[in-house]
């Protein structure tokens, strides 16, 4: 009787011993996913515009309908990328599984920490937007509107925006007629152009013929949004070529409901183009709380 109750004591000691060391791994693993949400922080650096005016000549308008056509034979992005989320009130780094139908939809599968645990599952198209809350099993779902983008990664850019950032090629539509100035500097020409809502500046590299930044301002002449281009890789692909950037920033400015700027840089570590096509769309999850995104204030995934 006394060596049962010997070995009943040991093997609870036991028990509670392997409880205890679960306990103290969980907690690590939470303090390793909240420390990499903060390390190697990364931020966009200004960069200066070309100021000396200059005439619109002729290899000038070819270079624009060239860059701004922004590469049509790229149809879809697989990418997997370090993203860095800005905010006043707001600051993460996360990793992500990047996939863009062009012109269509988009999924960004997020992981954050330094074991990279997977924390959201994003599906975005023109009208919809979900987002799978994995950490707390909550399925968020409304318009993909600007003000539902902002709740979710706190930049207020509209669909449109967004996924021709981080696909690298932002198409610009306007044509030659609505140029209205022209500058140079450092290799650089900026193209200042008329839109339907105000002015797009337009800044193209000479030599390597990129587009590395494009800033949109409303009809005060306020710039509403930045957004800049570097570290290009050739991409070639049915025999056409272009130069993609590999790190994207967006910066977004006070817009009458959003104050301070708002910044989302995008470093894609690998990526293909061009897989064959499929539907991005995930199945959704059965047992997870629906929360309607419309009718909610910012809600974090993180």
């Amino acid at each position: 009787m006394g060596i049962s109750v010997a070995l009943l004591s040991s093997k609870l000691s036991l028990k509670h011993k392997e409880m205890k060391q679960k306990t103290v791994l969980v907690l690590a693993l939470l303090m390793l996913l909240l420390a990499g949400g903060c390390a190697d922080f990364k931020t966009v650096s200004k960069q200066e515009l070309p100021a000396e005016q200059t005439a619109l000549l002729a290899e000038h308008a070819a270079l624009y309908r060239e860059v701004t056509a922004a590469a049509p034979f790229i149809r879809s992005l697989d990418g997997y990328a370090d993203v860095w989320i800005t905010t006043p009130k707001r600051k993460q780094r996360v990793f992500s599984n990047i996939l863009i139908n062009r012109g269509g939809e988009s999924r960004m599968m997020v992981s954050a920490g330094f074991i990279n645990w997977p924390v959201a599952n994003m599906y975005f198209n023109r009208d919809s937007l979900y987002v799978h809350d994995m950490l707390n099993n909550r399925l968020f779902l409304g318009r993909n509107s600007d003000t539902n983008l902002e709740k979710i990664l706190g930049v207020n850019s509209g669909y449109q925006l967004l996924s021709e950032s981080l696909l690298g090629l932002v198409t610009i539509s306007e044509p030659l007629s609505a140029i209205t100035s022209v500058k140079q500097g450092s290799g650089m020409l900026l193209f200042t152009v008329a839109s339907a809502t105000g002015s797009k500046e337009v800044m193209i590299d000479l030599i390597n013929r990129t587009l590395t930044a494009l800033l949109l301002k409303d009809s005060q002449g306020r710039t509403t949004s930045e957004m800049r281009f570097k570290n290009f890789e050739r991409i070639t692909l049915e025999g056409q070529s272009a130069l993609i950037p590999k790190e994207i920033a967006l910066l977004l400015y006070n817009n009458g409901t959003s104050v301070g700027e708002h910044q989302l840089v995008i470093s894609y570590d690998e990526r293909q183009f061009n897989k064959p096509p499929r539907s991005l769309r995930f199945a959704l999850p059965k047992k997870a709380k629906v929360v309607n995104i419309d009718d909610t204030a910012f809600q974090s995934w993180l």
